[in-house]
């Protein structure tokens, strides 16, 4: 096997836990690379890779929380790779491995005793002065904030060619299902089973009552209008990568045409996880 290993370097001891993998595949059939960045770091500098997402590999190991395994998602961009993420967080509740069994999953891995679950991939669009370009994909969340002064954002929301609503508020989530227990559900979401194929949309403390949290279609295209005269706004994804906008602009997310890969095992089960590490 071909294994890309990204490891967040502020994690305590996760150099560690980098060569406790590498001890673990020292005697078997798979070959480990690092980003040149990390490998430097880790003083493993025989392991990194320049433009490693570029390199063709049979997995990702994301070690880290959520956040970590969010940016291996976003390194690879359109070029879908399985990631696996390793805990190391206080949630990761989207990570499948937690450290007290990472010899034994690694095991299931190298005898391919594991499925990939495909989860919802968004697409976000900026419309300026009726030219579209693509800005970045996400697997949890595409967000509209302000930067700056404590001030409501001016947004006008729609479905396909319906105009819904103009209402004040301190911006707006588009989610997918996976990203239903993130910044979503802090802003009065639902949370919504991964396997669901639908968009939800929720205002952050929308200045009104006509406006609430809606499950979309996974075929619609949602419109995010910016009204506001005010220059802070930011469109940020899966809190990654984040874009300046402009008053005028419109924001257009969609289904992305490819869809995130996300390692799992059979002993897993999506309701006990949500149960202890989410609700417990």
């Amino acid at each position: 096997m071909e294994i890309a290993i990204f490891p967040n370097l502020d994690k305590p001891d996760v150099g560690g836990v980098v060569r406790r993998i590498f001890r673990f595949f020292a005697d078997k059939p798979a070959h480990l690379m690092l980003p040149m960045r990390e490998a430097a770091a880790l003083g493993m500098h025989e392991y990194g890779i320049v433009d490693i997402e570029r390199v063709p590999v049979d997995m990702a190991l994301s070690l880290g929380g959520d956040g970590t395994l969010l940016g291996v998602c976003q390194r690879y961009g359109s070029h879908v790779v399985p990631v696996c993420g390793v805990n190391l967080g206080t949630l990761g509740f989207m990570a499948d491995i937690e450290l007290s069994e990472l010899e034994d999953r690694l095991g299931k891995i190298l005898c391919g005793n594991y499925y990939i679950e495909k989860r919802l991939l968004l697409a976000g669009w900026l419309r300026r002065k009726g030219k579209d370009t693509f800005l970045c994909h996400a697997i949890n969340d595409v967000v509209i904030t302000k930067s700056g002064a404590a001030r409501m954002l001016h947004l006008g929301l729609s479905i396909n060619e319906t105009h819904l609503i103009d209402y004040k508020a301190d911006g707006i989530i588009v989610s997918t299902p996976t990203g239903s227990t993130a910044y979503s559900l802090s802003a009065g979401g639902p949370i919504m089973h991964p396997a669901i194929q639908a968009l939800l949309v929720t205002p952050i403390c929308a200045h009104t009552f006509n406006i609430r949290p809606l499950a979309a279609r996974d075929t619609d295209v949602i419109h995010l209008h910016i009204a506001s005269v005010h220059q802070d706004i930011l469109v940020t994804f899966d809190g990654q990568e984040t874009v300046p906008l402009l008053p005028g602009d419109e924001v257009l997310v969609r289904k992305a045409q490819e869809s995130a890969k996300i390692v799992k095992f059979e002993d897993k089960d999506y309701y006990s996880e949500l149960m202890t590490k989410l609700w417990n």
